[in-house]
């Protein structure tokens, strides 16, 4: 690990601006925050990003098992700095692992993991979802004010790149489920048709038809629609 700096801040905070949507999954936003607030500010060992939602806390990138590891941590004991940062919306730093009383059995597991100090910094990504942009340090004091700017001006670019990658995900997520249901309604259109043909009966009678051979054969409605159609197509 090392915690030498590689780009300028003001490199990450072009790159961060210049992600393409819809070339970029939220998955590939996420990973290139963690690795670009690693590479930039200034005494990073490792860095990761922890996203709190309705479903709870989870780390959605990391550059390294190390911060992974304590991400999880304080998810399990249910409190810590990333969680709290996430919450408030605010920057928590640690400068000294050894001798931190507000997260104690944090900053002991930390210390253990060879982690001597670490930042917080909160990310509001979406309504819906808050965050923590997580910088893991081997050395104590590893954070001055200016780097604690940097991690704070940095949070602010990345959270606009999320909160645009997560509204273009969802809006792309909804578009395809959209997509599917009109294709699944008009395969079952077509399977109603066939059945009135068949069974010269009213459209009302055909879909119960279809809905009693879903219940009967545990299939979903879509899946039986299919078949039929597939069926009558081959023949």
């Amino acid at each position: 690990m090392t915690a030498a700096r590689s780009i300028e801040p003001q490199q990450a905070f072009a790159e961060l601006g210049r992600i393409r949507l819809g070339e970029t999954e939220l998955a590939g936003v996420l990973a290139r925050v963690a690795e670009l607030a690693k590479i930039s500010i200034d005494g990073v060992a490792e860095a990761s990003v922890t996203l709190v939602g309705d479903h709870g806390a989870h780390t959605a990138a990391f550059t390294g098992e190390l911060a992974q590891v304590l991400d999880e941590f304080q998810y399990d004991v249910e409190r810590g700095p990333c969680l709290d940062a996430a919450t408030a919306g605010s920057t928590f730093v640690i400068p000294d692992t050894d001798a931190e009383p507000r997260w104690a059995d944090y900053a002991k597991r930390a210390a253990a993991a060879g982690v001597c100090s670490s930042m917080a910094v909160g990310l509001p990504v979406q309504e819906a979802v808050t965050g923590a942009l997580n910088l893991y340090a081997v050395r104590k004091d590893a954070f001055d004010d200016d780097a604690i700017i940097a991690a704070q001006t940095f949070a602010g670019y990345a959270a606009v790149a999320l909160a645009n990658a997560h509204s273009y995900d969802s809006t792309a997520t909804l578009a395809r489920q959209m997509r599917d249901a009109m294709e699944h309604r008009a395969v079952i259109e077509q399977a109603k048709g066939i059945v009135m043909a068949q069974r010269r009966c009213t459209a009302d009678e055909a879909f119960t038809l279809l809905s009693r051979t879903s219940q009967d054969s545990n299939r979903k409605l879509r899946d039986v629609a299919a078949d039929l159609v597939r069926r009558a197509s081959q023949r």
